[in-house]
């Protein structure tokens, strides 16, 4: 019996074919996928002038700190950096909470104007008001130049309110109610069970607003220009981004082309340095909550 079942599952030809084809695709892809992201380490950690002839794979040919220590140049990337981990970890909570809080209201079968509210929440993922309008509300509200600009406007996210909502809805509700029959308030009940059920749906939500908070700078650029204690990392990389490719279309300028070749780091090395810097937080956080990403996505996609 065993030799049977042995020869009724051998691989053919055909098998092994199929096979080798799918591992040359996943292989194509992976190397597709991580060449441009290994190619940016390798000129961010090689010379700038080795990296100016070309030809940098995955592999520094000269490896060298100095791209990096071209960046210490700047006294506001320190400052920067304080105020986008501030950011990032405040605006992560805080964000985080409203979007549980309310999305448990709204998942509540005994509150009546819960179509209402999701609905008015929808119709602002398809209609925006527009920078202007956006801008004149921001200030009315005296948020320009305050560290809460970058906190409030953004509070809670329409997609992530649905996507926690529908998560809560796929609990089973009759814990909700044993533990209302046992004295405990909606706060308990919010408390000591909708968030620990939801732990899958709140990493993934709370990596979405983390990676939000991080990489934006566009707000400080409307709101707090020129206020260097709420300066934001990304908005200080993207300033230097703007002087290194200014540089690069110099050089052929007389004098200010001149003062570009002078300078020991290129252009391109301080652009690969400085991607090496805004997304390097980012993969290092992103590991610990990757096994609750796709289950937090999906679970409440699907109702039994």
């Amino acid at each position: 019996m065993v030799t049977q079942r042995h020869r009724r599952f051998r691989k053919t030809k055909g098998d092994y074919v199929i096979d080798f084809v799918i591992y040359a695709v996943t292989l194509t892809v992976l190397v597709a996928t991580l060449f441009p992201f290994l190619n940016v380490l390798a000129i961010a950690f090689n010379e700038s002038s080795d990296s100016i002839k070309g030809g940098v794979g995955i592999i520094p040919r000269t490896p060298t700190l100095d791209n990096f220590k071209e960046l210490g140049r700047f006294p506001l990337l320190l400052q920067g950096g304080m105020i986008s981990l501030l950011r990032t970890v405040v605006g992560t909570v805080v964000s985080l909470l409203s979007t549980c809080m309310l999305a448990y209201v709204l998942s509540r079968k005994d509150f009546i104007f819960r179509r209402f509210f999701t609905a008015l929440f929808l119709f602002t993922m398809y209609i925006d008001s527009g920078l202007i309008p956006h801008f004149m509300v921001i200030r009315s509200f005296g948020l320009n130049n305050s560290f809460w600009v970058y906190i409030v406007p953004g509070l809670i996210s329409a997609y992530n309110l649905i996507l926690v909502r529908s998560f809560i809805e796929q609990l089973p509700y009759s814990l909700q109610e044993s533990a209302f029959l046992d004295g405990a308030n909606d706060f308990t009940v919010f408390v000591k069970i909708i968030m620990p059920l939801c732990l899958p749906v709140t990493a993934t939500v709370g990596l979405f607003y983390a990676v939000g908070q991080w990489n934006s700078w566009f707000d400080t650029y409307l709101y707090a220009p020129f206020n260097e204690k709420i300066t934001t990392l990304q908005y200080e990389l993207m300033k230097i981004l703007q002087q290194s490719m200014s540089q690069q279309g110099n050089q052929h300028l007389g004098q200010a082309g001149q003062l570009a070749q002078s300078q020991s780091i290129s252009p391109l090395s301080i652009r690969m340095a400085v991607t090496v810097v805004a997304v390097l937080p980012i993969l290092l956080v992103y590991p610990f909550v990757q096994k609750y990403f796709v289950s937090g996505l999906t679970l409440g996609a699907v109702k039994s």
